[in-house]
């Protein structure tokens, strides 16, 4: 029989093993480290030009278009997303093989596990458009992966919110139940968010008040942060589960 360079016991072992607590936030740091990043570069040396608007008028926050589209707040964006964009593509499909195993027999469920699915894999996609396209290069580009990203980012909050509340029913976890709790509060501050800079932005191209659009900006923040967070109850989701890289074990020979 041949040797290989290393036993069997080194070649089953895991190559990679990290709790998944770590690499939720992990993946959730690198774009919340980052839209920082840019917000206090933009606010410090770019002033002027990130907080302008056709309207001329007073405005003290940029918008995060604004604040992403610029150099070396571009860069530092596009490298943070660019990073967390795999692993939210792997937890997409973790959730969905979470949502198949607890739902079987459950046909409605089932539909709304592989909705959830693409709306996850569409709001990371959309992120991807918007982040690589930036408002000053590819203005309808740009505003089409912003769409993309809203749109499917609440339609999987609230697809998310419905298949919890059915876990709940059928499951006593303690921290399923606070997941569930965080996951629904989270949902409604996003849409009242979402809400208040659709309203302000409509505000400020209307009437071009000064400080409106910086209200504007606020509440997009607002939005971002909040559906960071929802993504982050997968702390609770899979907080005794691994990610792991491994050897596939080899097939027995007779």
């Amino acid at each position: 029989m041949l040797q290989g360079p290393y036993g069997s016991l080194d070649r089953d072992r895991p190559l990679i093993r990290l709790p998944f607590t770590s690499f939720a936030v992990g993946t959730v740091l690198l774009p919340l480290t980052g839209l920082i990043a840019c917000l206090f570069i933009s606010l410090v040396y770019h002033f002027e030009d990130a907080t302008f608007t056709h309207c001329h008028v007073s405005n003290y926050l940029p918008s995060i278009s604004a604040a992403i589209s610029r150099v070396p707040e571009r860069y530092i964006w596009r490298c943070c997303i660019g990073l967390h964009s795999a692993p939210r593509y792997l937890v997409a499909i973790a959730y969905f093989n979470f949502y198949w195993g607890r739902f079987t027999n459950r046909l409605p469920e089932l539909v709304l596990s592989g909705l959830a699915l693409l709306c996850s894999l569409a709001e990371n996609t959309g992120l991807l458009l918007l982040t690589y396209v930036s408002s000053t290069e590819t203005y309808n580009l740009h505003k089409n992966g912003f769409i993309v990203f809203i749109a499917s980012s609440l339609l999987h909050m609230l697809i998310t919110c419905r298949l919890w509340q059915v876990i709940r029913r059928h499951y006593v976890n303690p921290e399923e139940m606070t997941s569930y709790r965080w996951k629904v509060r989270l949902f409604l501050f996003n849409v009242s968010c979402c809400l208040a800079a659709a309203y302000f932005f409509r505000r400020h191209n209307k009437y071009c008040e000064a400080g409106v659009y910086t209200l504007f900006a606020f509440f997009e923040y607002l939005v971002v942060f909040s559906n960071m967070a929802f993504h982050m109850t997968a702390f609770w989701d899979f907080g005794s589960k691994e990610v792991m890289v491994a050897t596939p074990p080899e097939d027995k020979r007779y």
